[in-house]
């Protein structure tokens, strides 16, 4: 019997994403590519972008790659997707930043009080 959890669907994903992972021979960049290249054609929310932000810098792709794949995925798959993934992604980086510097101040209040 399976255990409760608080965030029982981020949990399944998770899983099986580490799964689809361990299963797969791709290299980092070439897995990344696939799966941002699938939320495209998928017209994935911006949450669904947000999961690959850290595995796409973990992987060192860059704001170029990223272009070069909308460009290259545009024919197949129109440009209406490929501006809708552009600004999912762009929402998904903004939200990426506000977080890290959230924890960035986060942790200056704390080290300024353990000081106080």
């Amino acid at each position: 019997m399976a255990t409760a959890s608080e965030t029982p669907v981020l949990d399944t994903i998770a899983a099986m994403t580490i799964d689809s992972i361990e299963r797969c021979n791709m290299d980092e960049r070439t897995l990344i590519l696939s799966r941002i290249a699938a939320l495209v054609a998928m017209d994935a929310p911006a949450i669904s972008y947000l999961a690959h932000v850290n595995p796409a810098m973990k992987a060192d792709f860059t704001v170029e790659q990223l272009q070069d794949l909308l460009v290259a995925i545009a024919p197949v798959v129109g440009t209406a997707r490929v501006m809708s993934a552009a600004g999912h992604i762009a929402e998904a980086f903004g939200v990426t930043m506000a977080l890290a510097e959230s924890e960035a101040e986060a942790i200056a209040q704390a080290e300024a009080q353990s000081r106080s």
